[in-house]
């Protein structure tokens, strides 16, 4: 029986590091897992305040179904993060782009 290391799955599947396919897949992978975390952000703010995804949507004009979306990472564009997290009382917030400095959301 030969064992396999995880690694070698994810070259097999995706390619070796470095490689378009791989630095694609990975890039992605990221993505989600920062969309997973502004999901949980407006979750744990939306729980903070006592209400339900009904209620966030109704602040905001939206359905539930897509507060939902918005909680588990998906769907979430500029705009919405905007509108969500003023409609929970986040005053300002700024996106750092490193050396290129900080920009103000709102």
């Amino acid at each position: 029986m030969k064992l396999h290391s995880f690694d070698d799955y994810k070259d097999e599947l995706f390619g070796k590091v470095g490689t378009p396919e791989r630095d694609e897949m990975e890039a992605k992978l990221k993505e989600e897992v920062d969309a997973y975390f502004v999901g949980e952000a407006i979750r744990k703010a939306r729980l903070a305040q006592h209400l339900t995804q009904e209620q966030l949507g109704e602040k905001i004009g939206v359905q539930r179904a897509q507060i939902s979306k918005l909680e588990k990472g998906e769907s979430i564009t500029l705009a919405s993060m905007r509108r969500v997290f003023k409609a929970l009382g986040v005053a300002t917030a700024t996106l750092d782009l490193g050396t290129f400095g900080k920009v103000a959301l709102w």
